[in-house]
């Protein structure tokens, strides 16, 4: 059994995506025609090379999803974003590819060409809530 905080909170995340990752990468809880919703983002685990599917909130701006956490550094799925930033996701029961950019306190801010000038402003307003802990992921979806 685990016995620090993190332990606990590593054991307490584990055991609620078991759960919930099959049923969201199905299509349960994932609409696609609403601006929020779950979604499964697929990436490499950092050190292990194993991939791993993990089950977050979404918010959609257009063509992107936005994902957060404030757990941030401390998120295992965003440190495999930050080594890996080509990932996929699930969406309504379909898989999808994306190109994802960290915006958090270890991550420099994104400046690519495939954003709008307003996301490249929303992003620049996201990093201001990074130091408090936060991580942000913008997907940007790219052609297989």
């Amino acid at each position: 059994m685990p016995t620090n905080f993190a332990s606990i909170e590593q054991f307490v995340f584990r055991n609620i995506n078991a759960v919930v990752e099959p049923t969201v990468r199905r299509g349960f809880g994932s609409p696609t025609f609403t601006p929020a919703g779950l979604i499964v983002l697929e990436t490499k685990g950092f050190k292990s090379g194993i991939q791993r599917r993990t089950p977050l909130w979404s918010f959609r701006i257009g063509r992107y999803r936005l994902v957060s956490t404030a757990r941030g550094d401390r998120s295992f799925w965003v440190k495999n974003v930050l080594q890996t930033p080509r990932i996929n996701y699930y969406l309504g029961g379909r898989r999808r590819a994306a190109d994802a950019m960290v915006i958090s306190r270890s991550a420099p801010l994104p400046d690519s060409p495939k954003l709008t000038p307003s996301l490249q402003k929303m992003a620049a307003a996201l990093s201001s809530c990074a130091p408090e802990g936060w991580a942000f992921v913008l997907l940007v979806p790219v052609k297989r």
